[in-house]
């Protein structure tokens, strides 16, 4: 996938190029956006296409792929690279929103910018230039990520199996969307929420902004363009969703207790973003009133010390939140696990989907 991400990235930089040299800036911050990362929606999506293609075709039961089978691969590979597009996408639009500096353990994308206009001593605002310029290489990528998944979905053999694919992608983009939305307003509108809505919202977030983008939607895309029948999507759906959740949870943990050095972003960036997870939530829930006024009075403040991220680090375990999000997380795996078990699946590609639940719950980073 990665050469084909990178053809696709070296033809749009020669594009870049011949309409101006300035661009150059452009053409590498998507290379360098594209070079990283784990790649698990692309995974999900050959997974879920393979766990249909291998029932229907015997040579793709096996992990000896010959040139025939290489050059039939191409559909899938570009709808699986244009989902990674579509994610450098959101991490860029996320981190503006999130006034993040790091992402993976460099200054992202619109600090980046920012540092430069400050460097050259340009006219204006640093901050709106670089705000400015990393929305429009997000919106760059948004596009691209089209083209690619259209070219990849022209060379399915199967038309209508293409367009359900591209209708799934569709309602993927639109759920990560608002499910985006949904978590701002979360931050910005909990006060005035009833205290016994806030778990069920958070865990609205946690589906629609993650669980659905990061597993399902991906599985479904990749079984879509291979034909899946409807036992088959229903099945990886099954699998799919209580995984995305469980995905989302262990990145919850990550964004308050995570190593700086492997999450590359700053200790406790959750807490300074103000994100009422679903662990943020069980943690207020279970402290002392004296103590939730505190918490929330900290909570969300972006120039938090080490000091008081630390005290905010100990009441969310002290109040054995950790523990009850450690729980869901085992029992979402286990019904996920328990989903794939006698679903009408290649059981090569159930084996893998298996392996793949563990990586992407076990996780560090």
């Amino acid at each position: 996938m990665q050469s084909r991400l990178d053809g696709f990235l070296a033809q749009q930089g020669a594009a870049l190029a011949q309409i101006s040299p300035d661009l150059e800036v452009v053409d590498r911050s998507a290379r360098e956006l594209l070079a990283g990362g784990k790649r698990f929606r692309a995974l999900f999506c050959y997974w879920g296409w393979r766990s249909v293609a291998a029932l229907a075709d015997e040579s793709w039961a096996s992990d000896d792929i010959g040139e025939t089978e290489a050059a039939a691969l191409e559909p899938i590979v570009s709808v699986a690279s244009a989902l990674e597009l579509f994610h450098a996408a959101a991490l860029v639009h996320d981190d503006i929103m999130d006034n993040s500096d790091l992402r993976r353990g460099k200054p992202s994308l619109h600090r980046r910018f920012e540092a430069e206009h400050r460097e050259r001593g340009w006219s204006g605002s640093g901050r709106d230039w670089g705000d400015a310029s990393a929305l429009l290489i997000g919106d760059l990528l948004l596009a691209w990520s089209d083209e690619l998944f259209d070219a990849g979905a022209a060379r399915a053999r199967n038309p209508d199996a293409a367009a359900a694919a591209r209708a799934q992608f569709a309602l993927m983009r639109t759920e990560v969307t608002v499910g985006q939305y949904l978590d701002m307003l979360e931050e910005a509108s909990w006060r005035a929420r009833p205290e016994s809505e806030l778990l069920p919202r958070a865990h609205r977030v946690i589906v629609y902004k993650s669980a659905k983008y990061s597993v399902e939607a991906p599985l479904v895309i990749g079984a879509s363009l291979a034909e899946a029948s409807l036992p088959q999507l229903a099945a990886l759906r099954a699998f799919g969703l209580p995984l995305g959740v469980a995905f989302q949870l262990r990145d919850d943990l990550l964004g308050v207790f995570g190593d700086p050095a492997v999450t590359g972003k700053p200790a406790g960036d959750d807490l300074r973003e103000g994100k009422r997870t679903v662990l943020i939530t069980l943690a207020r829930q279970k402290l002392p009133a004296s103590a939730a006024r505190l918490f929330d009075e900290l909570l969300g403040d972006d120039g938090l010390d080490e000091q008081q991220i630390g005290m905010l680090q100990t009441a969310v375990r002290d109040s054995g939140a950790v523990e009850q999000v450690e729980r869901i997380i085992a029992h979402n795996v286990e019904t996920a696990t328990a989903a794939l078990a006698d679903a009408p699946l290649a059981r090569s590609a159930r084996e893998q989907l298996g392996s793949l639940a563990d990586t992407v719950t076990q996780r560090a980073s």
